[in-house]
């Protein structure tokens, strides 16, 4: 198994991949749902705006992560947002997703990145080190649905510091059904 950061434009391989995990864990309109979503975030997100990593495995794509920009009214620091994420079905449990989350997080430290945000499950992100957070210490860019899921770290403090002001996320997950 390797890990990569991905660069192509067209993957029909990561859309596949999003949709069947998504299908297989919530159902196939969430299946299809987050592969739209994959696909929209590679096709029509600028790439300084986007960093993609894969867990490759005799040729085939069995993970993959997605972080896009995340900007913030009143401040400049440079920030990130990991979503979605997808193992497949029969790699899961076994540690992948972690380590590609990490790998993805030392090559984002190389970038001069300094934060990093996800919506999802704090039993699994709490491994990779996220910490839960409240929209006082940074707004997210829509309404949550499970604010208990708003997560975030810091790779320049121990602790993520308060940003006032509206945050931004990139168009393709600029849509409340993600959020």
């Amino acid at each position: 198994m390797e890990f990569l950061k991905f660069n192509s434009k067209e993957s029909k391989e990561i859309k596949k991949l999003f949709n069947t995990v998504f299908t297989n864990s919530e159902g196939k309109v969430e299946g299809e749902l987050i592969g739209n979503l994959a696909d929209e975030l590679i096709k029509n997100t600028n790439t300084e705006d986007l960093y993609i990593f894969v867990t490759m495995d005799n040729k085939k794509i069995i993970a993959c992560i997605i972080f896009s920009k995340l900007k913030f009214e009143e401040s400049s620091i440079k920030a990130f947002l990991l979503a979605p994420v997808a193992v497949h079905t029969a790699y899961q449990k076994k540690g992948i997703g972690q380590n590609l989350i990490k790998y993805g997080h030392n090559y984002l430290k190389k970038d001069g990145i300094e934060l990093v945000v996800t919506y999802g499950d704090i039993n699994f992100y709490s491994k990779v080190g996220y910490r839960a957070i409240s929209e006082e210490i940074l707004k997210a860019p829509l309404k949550l649905s499970y604010p208990e899921g708003w997560l975030a770290q810091s790779f320049i403090s121990d602790e993520v510091k308060q940003i006032k002001g509206n945050s931004y996320c990139v168009e393709a997950i600029n849509k409340q059904v993600y959020w």
